[in-house]
């Protein structure tokens, strides 16, 4: 069964996400899903409150860019997280937007380097191990968290190219691919990463004017309404994806009503 949830864009205020949530946990959605883009709004922060504001829906941030957190931190917060939440908490990690990381000086010459290294590195981290590693990137000298989670929580990244997702498939618990891929990206990407999980965006609105909200986004990211959302949820799926994330529009008049309506599907 395909599970189903939703994404609180940082281009909406973070004072919105409380009621967002509370819809989310009473209409039964099964994931909110939170993303860290620069320059807008932290990924665990956000985190941290929907989980204390609700008691049984899970959280999805997809992604933390890695580029930009010191990967020791990351696990730090990560296991924090698993510990006051257990088993509530996805989190995933990916090369971070260029432009933005180039922005903040944290700009790497290889990206897929730096992914493999930083993933490695954080779930022996939240494993509990002691890590010592001397790469070109990740360096860490007998680092041990003293609190790590009883259970190692799922770590997701994700990525775009073929190399950044073989890397995932590799040293992570899942995949994350962007609303572009459709479903023949999500199908050449089951072929590459094989059994392991996919979890896929979608554009999608649904009401008064949910077909010209997704026409007016300059994107070449693949965009439904209505009607057709159902349509386009069983394509990912029959392609290959286990997860699908609705993703709104930056201007979604109803983000209460778009989480009920994903939760009744």
């Amino acid at each position: 069964m395909t599970v189903l949830g939703v994404v609180f864009r940082p281009e909406f205020a973070p004072e919105r996400l409380r009621s967002v949530a509370v819809a989310a946990e009473e209409s039964g959605l099964a994931e909110l899903w939170l993303w860290e883009d620069c320059f807008r709004e932290s990924g665990t922060a956000t985190a941290v409150a929907v989980l204390g504001w609700t008691e049984r829906l899970r959280v999805g941030v997809g992604l933390l860019p890695v580029p930009l957190r010191n990967v020791a931190l990351s696990a730090m917060e990560v296991a924090t997280i698993e510990r006051l939440f257990p088993g509530r908490a996805t989190i995933g990690f990916g090369h971070g937007v260029q432009e933005w990381m180039g922005q903040v000086g944290a700009r790497v010459e290889s990206p897929v380097t730096l992914l493999r290294e930083y993933l490695v590195a954080v779930r022996r981290l939240l494993a509990g191990e002691v890590v010592t590693s001397s790469g070109r990137y990740i360096n860490l000298d007998r680092v041990q968290l003293q609190w790590p989670p009883a259970t190692a929580p799922t770590v997701l990244a994700g990525a775009i190219g073929p190399k950044s997702l073989a890397v995932c498939a590799e040293t992570a618990d899942g995949v994350i691919l962007t609303a572009s891929s459709g479903p023949d990206g999500v199908r050449r990407a089951r072929e590459l990463v094989g059994d392991v999980p996919i979890t896929v965006y979608l554009r999608a609105a649904v009401g008064p004017g949910a077909q010209q909200r997704i026409d007016a986004e300059e994107t070449d990211e693949l965009g439904v309404a209505d009607d057709d959302i159902p349509v386009m949820i069983e394509r990912l799926a029959e392609a290959g994806a286990d997860t699908v994330v609705l993703e709104p529009t930056p201007d979604e008049p109803d983000l209460e009503g778009l989480v009920r309506y994903t939760a009744g599907l």
